[in-house]
């Protein structure tokens, strides 16, 4: 791992996924999470001061990367409920099959090498009356801008940690055998090849 990902990417990802507009989309959905929870990509813990600690029973998060997940202490001290690190991708959870109440996905299936083999281990391990709740951003549904997000993807994915600006989330859902129950999407303030947003909730 070359200085970029070890030192400076960390820092700008947790910068730029902790501004005021990302923080609102977070709040639309963490505080929906239940029981025992599985948050996929949970980085330097930005969602732990929005999950409602009264409806929690233990959070367990994945993430690959021990440089993000070691600027998450203070924010971890801070709640009080339980939360541990499986330190491994989306695509492999070791967890049985229907032992998560909730599932937690933000602004994480633009980056994961392959997102629906992670959906699908989703899938497998939530409960049947489970949810995942997500919150990503994605394709754009104008021509224009979703055609600047093929051309910047290339260089764009090399900057950011492997992030993919035009994923259609919706699809990827669709593709690991998901139903979405409830979808919202819009633009949020910020870059638009950066901005469109789909939030809501899949079983």
């Amino acid at each position: 791992m070359g200085f970029y990902a070890k030192h400076v990417l960390p820092i700008c990802l947790d910068k730029a996924c902790s501004i005021g507009p990302i923080h609102k989309q977070r709040a639309k959905i963490i505080p929906l999470a239940k029981g025992r929870i599985l948050e996929i990509g949970i980085g330097s813990g930005l969602n732990l001061p929005h999950y409602d600690a009264s409806r929690v029973e233990h959070v367990t998060g994945v993430d690959p990367d021990d440089n993000i997940w070691s600027r998450s202490q203070t924010r971890r001290d801070a709640v009080h409920f339980p939360v541990e690190r499986i330190g491994l991708s989306g695509e492999d959870i070791p967890l049985p099959p229907n032992s998560v109440d909730t599932v937690v996905v933000t602004y994480s299936l633009c980056t994961i090498p392959d997102p629906v083999k992670a959906l699908r281990e989703m899938r497998r391990i939530l409960k049947p009356e489970g949810d995942i709740l997500f919150c990503e951003h994605g394709r754009a549904p104008d021509a224009a801008i979703a055609k600047w997000q093929t051309r910047i993807d290339p260089i764009w994915s090399k900057l950011a940690g492997g992030c993919q600006s035009g994923r259609n989330i919706p699809e990827l859902f669709t593709q690991a055998g998901l139903k979405v129950a409830d979808l919202n999407q819009a633009y949020i303030p910020g870059p638009r090849v950066l901005s469109y947003n789909y939030w809501g909730r899949a079983r």
